[in-house]
Protein backbone atom coordinates (compact mmCIF):
# COMPACT_ATOMS: atom_id res chain seq x y z
CA UNK A 1 0.00 0.00 0.00
CA UNK A 2 1.35 3.42 -0.96
CA UNK A 3 2.06 5.63 2.01
CA UNK A 4 0.13 8.89 2.05
CA UNK A 5 2.40 11.95 1.93
CA UNK A 6 2.24 14.48 4.79
CA UNK A 7 0.87 17.13 2.42
CA UNK A 8 -1.86 14.83 1.07
CA UNK A 9 -2.73 13.73 4.61
CA UNK A 10 -3.06 17.36 5.71
CA UNK A 11 -5.27 18.10 2.72
CA UNK A 12 -7.44 15.08 3.49
CA UNK A 13 -7.77 16.22 7.10
CA UNK A 14 -8.82 19.70 5.95
CA UNK A 15 -11.44 18.22 3.63
CA UNK A 16 -12.72 15.99 6.42
CA UNK A 17 -13.03 18.94 8.80
CA UNK A 18 -14.88 21.00 6.21
CA UNK A 19 -17.19 18.11 5.34
CA UNK A 20 -18.01 17.47 9.00
CA UNK A 21 -18.97 21.08 9.57
CA UNK A 22 -21.03 21.19 6.38
CA UNK A 23 -22.84 17.99 7.29
CA UNK A 24 -23.66 19.39 10.72
CA UNK A 25 -24.98 22.63 9.26
CA UNK A 26 -27.15 20.89 6.72
CA UNK A 27 -28.53 18.54 9.36
CA UNK A 28 -29.43 21.48 11.55
CA UNK A 29 -31.20 23.12 8.62
CA UNK A 30 -33.08 19.93 7.77
CA UNK A 31 -31.57 19.80 4.26
CA UNK A 32 -29.79 16.49 4.30
CA UNK A 33 -30.73 13.55 2.17
CA UNK A 34 -29.56 10.04 1.50
CA UNK A 35 -28.27 9.89 -2.08
CA UNK A 36 -27.29 6.51 -3.46
CA UNK A 37 -23.68 5.43 -3.23
CA UNK A 38 -21.71 6.76 -6.23
CA UNK A 39 -20.72 4.31 -8.96
CA UNK A 40 -17.06 3.56 -9.61
CA UNK A 41 -15.08 6.13 -11.64
CA UNK A 42 -15.77 6.12 -15.35
CA UNK A 43 -12.95 4.74 -17.46
CA UNK A 44 -14.35 5.37 -20.93
CA UNK A 45 -16.74 7.85 -22.55
CA UNK A 46 -20.39 7.01 -21.79
CA UNK A 47 -22.86 5.94 -24.46
CA UNK A 48 -25.16 8.38 -26.20
CA UNK A 49 -27.81 8.11 -23.46
CA UNK A 50 -26.28 11.12 -21.67
CA UNK A 51 -28.45 12.58 -18.90
CA UNK A 52 -29.72 16.11 -19.21
CA UNK A 53 -27.48 18.77 -17.72
CA UNK A 54 -28.54 20.94 -14.81
CA UNK A 55 -29.22 24.65 -15.23
CA UNK A 56 -29.13 27.40 -12.59
CA UNK A 57 -32.43 28.04 -10.81
CA UNK A 58 -34.24 31.30 -11.45
CA UNK A 59 -33.66 32.38 -7.85
CA UNK A 60 -30.00 31.78 -7.09
CA UNK A 61 -29.45 33.13 -3.58
CA UNK A 62 -28.83 30.32 -1.05
CA UNK A 63 -30.50 29.64 2.24
CA UNK A 64 -28.61 31.30 5.07
CA UNK A 65 -26.40 29.39 7.43
CA UNK A 66 -24.44 27.06 5.14
CA UNK A 67 -21.52 28.97 3.63
CA UNK A 68 -20.50 32.15 5.41
CA UNK A 69 -17.82 34.79 5.20
CA UNK A 70 -15.29 34.10 7.94
CA UNK A 71 -12.96 36.96 7.12
CA UNK A 72 -11.19 39.04 4.53
CA UNK A 73 -7.44 39.26 4.02
CA UNK A 74 -6.24 42.52 2.50
CA UNK A 75 -2.84 41.18 1.60
CA UNK A 76 -1.84 43.80 -0.97
CA UNK A 77 -2.50 41.68 -4.06
CA UNK A 78 -2.88 42.78 -7.67
CA UNK A 79 -4.81 40.48 -10.00
CA UNK A 80 -4.25 37.21 -8.09
CA UNK A 81 -4.79 34.09 -10.22
CA UNK A 82 -3.98 30.92 -8.25
CA UNK A 83 -3.38 29.94 -4.62
CA UNK A 84 -1.79 26.82 -3.11
CA UNK A 85 -0.82 26.02 0.47
CA UNK A 86 2.45 24.78 1.93
CA UNK A 87 2.21 22.18 4.72
CA UNK A 88 2.61 24.85 7.42
CA UNK A 89 -0.39 26.79 6.07
CA UNK A 90 1.58 29.46 4.21
CA UNK A 91 -0.27 30.44 1.02
CA UNK A 92 1.57 30.97 -2.27
CA UNK A 93 -0.33 33.22 -4.69
CA UNK A 94 0.43 34.05 -8.32
CA UNK A 95 -0.21 37.50 -9.76
CA UNK A 96 -1.00 37.29 -13.46
CA UNK A 97 0.21 40.61 -14.81
CA UNK A 98 3.10 41.38 -12.46
CA UNK A 99 4.48 37.79 -12.68
CA UNK A 100 5.13 38.06 -8.94
CA UNK A 101 4.78 35.11 -6.59
CA UNK A 102 3.61 36.21 -3.16
CA UNK A 103 3.30 34.45 0.18
CA UNK A 104 0.69 35.02 2.88
CA UNK A 105 1.37 33.71 6.40
CA UNK A 106 -0.92 31.08 7.94
CA UNK A 107 -4.19 32.66 8.99
CA UNK A 108 -3.66 35.81 6.92
CA UNK A 109 -1.70 39.03 6.96
CA UNK A 110 0.15 41.21 4.46
CA UNK A 111 1.68 39.36 1.54
CA UNK A 112 5.44 39.15 1.12
CA UNK A 113 6.96 39.03 -2.35
CA UNK A 114 8.84 35.77 -2.92
CA UNK A 115 10.10 37.02 -6.28
CA UNK A 116 9.32 37.46 -9.95
CA UNK A 117 8.96 34.28 -11.99
CA UNK A 118 11.52 34.52 -14.80
CA UNK A 119 10.45 34.27 -18.42
CA UNK A 120 6.85 35.42 -17.98
CA UNK A 121 5.51 37.69 -20.75
CA UNK A 122 2.11 38.99 -19.60
CA UNK A 123 -0.49 40.14 -22.09
CA UNK A 124 -4.27 39.96 -22.29
CA UNK A 125 -5.33 36.85 -20.36
CA UNK A 126 -1.76 35.52 -20.35
CA UNK A 127 0.90 35.86 -17.68
CA UNK A 128 1.69 33.99 -14.48
CA UNK A 129 -1.28 31.63 -14.10
CA UNK A 130 -1.73 28.30 -12.32
CA UNK A 131 0.32 26.90 -9.45
CA UNK A 132 0.67 23.35 -8.11
CA UNK A 133 2.80 21.69 -5.44
CA UNK A 134 4.44 18.30 -5.66
CA UNK A 135 2.07 15.72 -4.16
CA UNK A 136 4.88 14.24 -2.06
CA UNK A 137 7.09 17.06 -0.87
CA UNK A 138 9.41 14.67 0.95
CA UNK A 139 10.30 12.98 -2.36
CA UNK A 140 10.41 16.01 -4.65
CA UNK A 141 10.00 19.49 -3.20
CA UNK A 142 8.77 21.58 -6.15
CA UNK A 143 6.39 24.37 -6.97
CA UNK A 144 5.02 24.09 -10.52
CA UNK A 145 3.89 27.17 -12.46
CA UNK A 146 2.00 27.54 -15.75
CA UNK A 147 2.83 30.80 -17.49
CA UNK A 148 2.88 32.67 -20.78
CA UNK A 149 6.35 33.04 -22.25
CA UNK A 150 7.54 34.67 -25.49
CA UNK A 151 6.61 31.87 -27.91
CA UNK A 152 4.06 29.84 -25.96
CA UNK A 153 2.44 28.86 -22.68
CA UNK A 154 4.65 26.52 -20.68
CA UNK A 155 5.20 24.84 -17.33
CA UNK A 156 8.28 25.19 -15.15
CA UNK A 157 9.07 23.93 -11.69
CA UNK A 158 11.07 25.50 -8.88
CA UNK A 159 12.70 23.61 -6.05
CA UNK A 160 11.59 24.54 -2.56
CA UNK A 161 14.48 25.90 -0.50
CA UNK A 162 15.30 25.24 3.12
CA UNK A 163 12.93 27.99 4.25
CA UNK A 164 10.08 26.18 2.49
CA UNK A 165 9.71 28.82 -0.24
CA UNK A 166 10.54 28.21 -3.92
CA UNK A 167 13.89 29.22 -5.37
CA UNK A 168 12.80 31.29 -8.38
CA UNK A 169 16.35 31.73 -9.60
CA UNK A 170 16.67 28.15 -10.78
CA UNK A 171 13.66 27.27 -12.95
CA UNK A 172 13.40 23.92 -14.69
CA UNK A 173 11.14 24.07 -17.74
CA UNK A 174 9.35 20.74 -18.04
CA UNK A 175 6.77 21.32 -20.81
CA UNK A 176 6.53 23.79 -23.68
CA UNK A 177 4.55 24.41 -26.84
CA UNK A 178 1.08 25.12 -25.45
CA UNK A 179 -0.33 27.75 -27.85
CA UNK A 180 -0.84 31.26 -26.55
CA UNK A 181 -3.00 34.22 -27.56
CA UNK A 182 -4.44 37.34 -25.98
CA UNK A 183 -7.32 35.17 -24.68
CA UNK A 184 -8.09 31.48 -24.05
CA UNK A 185 -4.76 30.53 -22.51
CA UNK A 186 -6.14 27.98 -20.04
CA UNK A 187 -3.67 27.86 -17.19
CA UNK A 188 -4.98 25.62 -14.41
CA UNK A 189 -2.65 22.83 -13.24
CA UNK A 190 -3.24 20.28 -10.51
CA UNK A 191 -1.81 16.97 -9.34
CA UNK A 192 -4.35 14.18 -9.35
CA UNK A 193 -4.84 11.31 -6.90
CA UNK A 194 -2.67 9.20 -9.23
CA UNK A 195 0.34 11.50 -8.74
CA UNK A 196 0.28 12.86 -12.30
CA UNK A 197 0.01 16.50 -13.32
CA UNK A 198 -3.22 17.54 -15.07
CA UNK A 199 -3.12 20.67 -17.23
CA UNK A 200 -6.08 22.69 -18.55
CA UNK A 201 -5.36 24.52 -21.82
CA UNK A 202 -7.37 26.89 -23.99
CA UNK A 203 -7.96 26.93 -27.72
CA UNK A 204 -5.87 30.15 -28.02
CA UNK A 205 -8.42 31.40 -30.57
CA UNK A 206 -7.44 28.58 -32.92
CA UNK A 207 -10.66 26.70 -33.55
CA UNK A 208 -8.86 23.86 -35.34
CA UNK A 209 -6.94 22.88 -32.18
CA UNK A 210 -9.53 21.37 -29.80
CA UNK A 211 -10.58 18.54 -32.15
CA UNK A 212 -6.99 17.69 -33.19
CA UNK A 213 -5.55 14.97 -30.93
CA UNK A 214 -2.03 16.03 -31.83
CA UNK A 215 -2.51 19.69 -30.88
CA UNK A 216 -2.11 20.96 -27.31
CA UNK A 217 -4.76 23.69 -27.41
CA UNK A 218 -8.27 23.06 -26.08
CA UNK A 219 -7.28 20.04 -24.03
CA UNK A 220 -6.73 18.56 -20.62
CA UNK A 221 -3.22 17.11 -20.57
CA UNK A 222 -1.88 14.44 -18.21
CA UNK A 223 1.86 14.52 -17.50
CA UNK A 224 4.44 12.86 -15.30
CA UNK A 225 6.02 15.20 -12.69
CA UNK A 226 8.96 15.76 -15.05
CA UNK A 227 6.74 16.69 -17.99
CA UNK A 228 6.45 13.53 -20.09
CA UNK A 229 3.13 12.03 -21.27
CA UNK A 230 1.81 9.99 -18.35
CA UNK A 231 1.52 6.19 -18.66
CA UNK A 232 -1.97 5.01 -19.54
CA UNK A 233 -3.01 8.13 -21.46
CA UNK A 234 -5.85 7.33 -23.87
CA UNK A 235 -3.94 8.11 -27.09
CA UNK A 236 -0.69 6.28 -26.41
CA UNK A 237 2.48 8.36 -26.03
CA UNK A 238 0.50 11.57 -26.26
CA UNK A 239 -0.04 14.02 -23.38
CA UNK A 240 -3.72 14.54 -24.31
CA UNK A 241 -6.21 13.20 -21.75
CA UNK A 242 -9.42 14.81 -23.07
CA UNK A 243 -10.24 17.08 -26.00
CA UNK A 244 -12.87 19.42 -27.41
CA UNK A 245 -12.42 22.13 -24.77
CA UNK A 246 -12.65 25.88 -25.29
CA UNK A 247 -10.86 27.25 -22.22
CA UNK A 248 -10.44 25.02 -19.15
CA UNK A 249 -10.23 27.04 -15.93
CA UNK A 250 -10.74 24.65 -12.99
CA UNK A 251 -9.76 21.06 -12.15
CA UNK A 252 -10.50 18.88 -9.11
CA UNK A 253 -11.54 15.36 -8.09
CA UNK A 254 -14.53 14.13 -6.12
CA UNK A 255 -14.40 11.58 -3.30
CA UNK A 256 -14.55 8.67 -5.75
CA UNK A 257 -11.62 9.98 -7.81
CA UNK A 258 -13.66 11.38 -10.70
CA UNK A 259 -12.16 14.42 -12.41
CA UNK A 260 -14.35 17.51 -12.93
CA UNK A 261 -13.46 20.62 -14.91
CA UNK A 262 -14.96 24.10 -15.30
CA UNK A 263 -14.86 25.74 -18.70
CA UNK A 264 -15.75 29.02 -20.40
CA UNK A 265 -18.41 28.92 -23.08
CA UNK A 266 -18.53 31.52 -25.89
CA UNK A 267 -21.42 33.98 -25.25
CA UNK A 268 -23.44 31.18 -23.62
CA UNK A 269 -23.11 27.66 -22.21
CA UNK A 270 -20.45 27.89 -19.52
CA UNK A 271 -19.85 24.33 -18.35
CA UNK A 272 -19.01 21.99 -15.51
CA UNK A 273 -17.81 18.73 -17.06
CA UNK A 274 -17.16 15.24 -15.75
CA UNK A 275 -13.91 14.27 -17.45
CA UNK A 276 -13.25 10.75 -18.75
CA UNK A 277 -10.10 9.55 -20.53
CA UNK A 278 -10.33 10.22 -24.25
CA UNK A 279 -13.62 12.10 -23.90
CA UNK A 280 -14.51 14.69 -26.54
CA UNK A 281 -16.42 17.65 -25.10
CA UNK A 282 -17.40 19.12 -28.43
CA UNK A 283 -15.85 22.55 -28.94
CA UNK A 284 -16.09 24.15 -31.45
CA UNK A 285 -18.71 21.82 -32.95
CA UNK A 286 -21.09 22.00 -29.99
CA UNK A 287 -21.40 23.67 -26.57
CA UNK A 288 -23.31 22.80 -23.42
CA UNK A 289 -25.42 19.65 -23.51
CA UNK A 290 -26.95 19.19 -26.97
CA UNK A 291 -26.94 15.36 -26.82
CA UNK A 292 -24.97 15.14 -30.06
CA UNK A 293 -23.58 11.71 -30.85
CA UNK A 294 -19.80 11.52 -30.52
CA UNK A 295 -19.56 14.31 -27.94
CA UNK A 296 -20.00 14.35 -24.16
CA UNK A 297 -22.54 16.70 -22.62
CA UNK A 298 -21.68 19.05 -19.79
CA UNK A 299 -23.18 18.06 -16.44
CA UNK A 300 -24.07 21.67 -15.61
CA UNK A 301 -24.71 24.39 -18.17
CA UNK A 302 -25.05 28.11 -17.41
CA UNK A 303 -26.98 29.46 -20.40
CA UNK A 304 -25.72 33.02 -19.88
CA UNK A 305 -22.05 33.81 -19.32
CA UNK A 306 -23.22 36.88 -17.37
CA UNK A 307 -24.17 34.48 -14.57
CA UNK A 308 -20.91 32.59 -14.43
CA UNK A 309 -17.73 32.57 -16.57
CA UNK A 310 -16.46 29.87 -14.17
CA UNK A 311 -12.87 29.97 -13.05
CA UNK A 312 -11.12 28.06 -10.23
CA UNK A 313 -12.75 24.93 -8.80
CA UNK A 314 -12.51 23.17 -5.43
CA UNK A 315 -14.47 20.07 -4.44
CA UNK A 316 -15.20 19.54 -0.75
CA UNK A 317 -17.38 16.66 0.41
CA UNK A 318 -18.75 16.11 -3.10
CA UNK A 319 -19.81 19.73 -3.42
CA UNK A 320 -18.05 21.63 -6.19
CA UNK A 321 -17.32 25.28 -5.44
CA UNK A 322 -16.64 27.38 -8.55
CA UNK A 323 -15.54 30.98 -8.69
CA UNK A 324 -17.34 33.14 -11.27
CA UNK A 325 -15.75 36.06 -13.08
CA UNK A 326 -18.47 37.88 -15.02
CA UNK A 327 -21.03 36.43 -12.62
CA UNK A 328 -19.18 37.83 -9.57
CA UNK A 329 -20.34 35.08 -7.26
CA UNK A 330 -19.42 31.66 -5.95
CA UNK A 331 -21.37 28.69 -7.27
CA UNK A 332 -21.93 25.53 -5.18
CA UNK A 333 -22.89 22.40 -7.12
CA UNK A 334 -23.78 19.12 -5.36
CA UNK A 335 -22.18 16.13 -7.07
CA UNK A 336 -24.11 12.87 -6.97
CA UNK A 337 -21.98 10.12 -8.42
CA UNK A 338 -21.69 10.85 -12.13
CA UNK A 339 -24.46 13.45 -11.97
CA UNK A 340 -24.69 17.02 -10.69
CA UNK A 341 -27.51 18.76 -8.88
CA UNK A 342 -28.77 22.31 -9.32
CA UNK A 343 -26.11 24.97 -8.73
CA UNK A 344 -26.68 27.54 -5.99
CA UNK A 345 -25.12 31.01 -5.99
CA UNK A 346 -23.49 32.74 -3.02
CA UNK A 347 -22.51 36.40 -2.52
CA UNK A 348 -23.81 37.59 -5.90
CA UNK A 349 -22.25 40.93 -6.82
CA UNK A 350 -20.73 41.48 -3.36
CA UNK A 351 -17.06 40.56 -3.67
CA UNK A 352 -16.03 41.11 -7.27
CA UNK A 353 -14.69 38.52 -9.70
CA UNK A 354 -13.79 35.22 -8.02
CA UNK A 355 -10.72 33.84 -9.80
CA UNK A 356 -9.75 30.84 -7.68
CA UNK A 357 -11.14 28.78 -4.80
CA UNK A 358 -8.86 26.61 -2.68
CA UNK A 359 -9.19 24.61 0.54
CA UNK A 360 -6.83 25.80 3.27
CA UNK A 361 -5.29 23.39 5.81
CA UNK A 362 -7.65 24.71 8.50
CA UNK A 363 -10.72 23.56 6.55
CA UNK A 364 -11.78 26.99 5.31
CA UNK A 365 -12.04 28.06 1.67
CA UNK A 366 -9.94 30.87 0.27
CA UNK A 367 -11.46 32.73 -2.69
CA UNK A 368 -9.26 35.10 -4.68
CA UNK A 369 -11.21 38.21 -5.64
CA UNK A 370 -10.18 40.87 -8.10
CA UNK A 371 -11.78 43.89 -9.66
CA UNK A 372 -12.84 45.74 -6.51
CA UNK A 373 -9.58 47.71 -6.09
CA UNK A 374 -7.84 46.53 -4.03
CA UNK A 375 -7.93 42.81 -4.69
CA UNK A 376 -8.20 40.55 -1.66
CA UNK A 377 -8.71 37.06 -0.27
CA UNK A 378 -12.20 36.15 0.92
CA UNK A 379 -12.08 33.49 3.64
CA UNK A 380 -15.16 31.29 3.78
CA UNK A 381 -16.32 28.96 6.52
CA UNK A 382 -19.00 26.29 6.64
CA UNK A 383 -21.29 27.35 9.46
CA UNK A 384 -22.50 25.07 12.23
Amino acid sequence: MQRRSPRRAARAAARAAAVAVLAASLAAAGCTGSPPAPPPPASSPPASSEPAASSPPASSEPAAGVLRVAGRIDAGLTLPWSVVFLPDGTALISERDSALLKSVPPGGGPAATVGKVPGVIPGGEGGLLGLALSPQLAAGRYLYAYFTAGPDNRIARFRLAGNGLPDLGAPETIFTGIPKASTHNGGRIRFGPDGYLYVGTGDSQRRDQPQDRNALGGKILRLTPDGRPAPGNPFGSNPVYSLGHRNVQGLDWDSAGRLWASEFGPDRDDELNLIVPGGNYGWPEVTGAPHREGFLDAKVVWPSTADSSPSGLEIVGDTAYLGALRGQRLWAVPLRGEFAGDPVAYFTGKYGRIRDVSLAPDGRLWALSNGQNPDFVLVLGLSN
